[in-house]
């Protein structure tokens, strides 16, 4: 199993986990008896999934809240994990969010927090955590990407481009940390129910979808951590999802650009 065991004094560090994904992820980590340490901005929301766990799975649950986007804060939240006394032996880098409109029209600022947060905070954890999981000869990352990233998508052109980084990146530690137990894992989700959706502006293509292609965030939780337990490089959770991603890869972009933006609705 390429997941380390649970142990007293290792943590997940789970990233995001106020909902959605992330709080699924650490539910599925904490079912396996693995403690967790939930980071979000909203540390009302961890506070309360932290007690859910620890009651349900007498896990340790530590919550710490921290602006990814921000090097000083990541800076603290690194500090206050070692205060606590514990080895990040899984990291699981979920935390981001989207955007959706002409590159033009959006504003720059949050375009520019949206690069701090999907790639610069990812990079930087990885770092701080990779060196001592290597020392201890166990550990496993999970880096949260998209079926966004296997192709370019027309009005949103930072949030594809910050995931199409994540995707290379973790495959490329993939192969660098093979057979060093520890293993990196890239999720690519297709669309799932989250609030993801509201802060990125894909109410429209919610609505235009059929249900079918829309997953559930505990469903997507499940596969992910699975395919963590087996160390596979990318997990697209879904048969559609993973057709699309072919289809995203392969199809020539002279054909794909145009039909992705007469055929996505977001920022229309």
């Amino acid at each position: 199993m390429a997941l380390p065991p649970p142990s007293a004094d290792s943590t997940c560090l789970v990233t995001g986990a106020s909902s959605g994904i992330g709080a699924d992820i650490a539910r599925e980590l904490a079912g396996r008896g693995h403690g967790v340490t939930l980071v979000a901005r909203r540390a009302d929301r961890l506070r309360e999934l932290a007690g859910e766990l620890s009651k349900e799975h007498g896990v340790r649950a530590e919550v710490a809240g921290c602006d990814l986007s921000d090097s000083a804060d990541r800076g603290r939240l690194v500090d206050q994990i070692a205060e606590l006394g514990l080895d990040v032996e899984v990291l699981v880098n979920n935390a981001g969010f989207g955007s959706g409109g002409p590159f033009h029209e959006l504003d720059l600022d949050t375009e520019l927090r949206m690069v701090r947060t999907n790639v610069e905070a990812v990079v930087d954890l990885c770092g701080r955590y990779v060196p001592g999981m290597l020392e201890h000869g166990r550990g496993a990352l999970l880096n949260v990407a998209s079926t966004a990233a296997f192709q370019p998508i027309p009005r949103q052109a930072t949030y594809g481009g910050t995931k199409a980084f994540v995707l290379s990146f973790t495959e490329s530690l993939h192969q660098e940390l093979h057979g060093t137990g520890v293993s990196a894992t890239a999720l690519c989700p297709g669309p799932v129910k989250t609030e993801f959706v509201e802060v990125a502006g894909m109410e429209a293509a919610e609505s235009s979808s059929p249900s079918f292609v829309w997953m559930s965030s505990a469903e997507c939780a499940r596969i992910a951590v699975k395919g963590m337990e087996r160390g596979k490089r990318v997990v697209v959770p879904g048969a559609l999802n993973r057709a699309m991603t072919i289809g995203g890869s392969h199809t020539p972009r002279s054909l794909l650009l145009p039909a992705i933006d007469r055929l996505w609705p977001i920022g229309k």
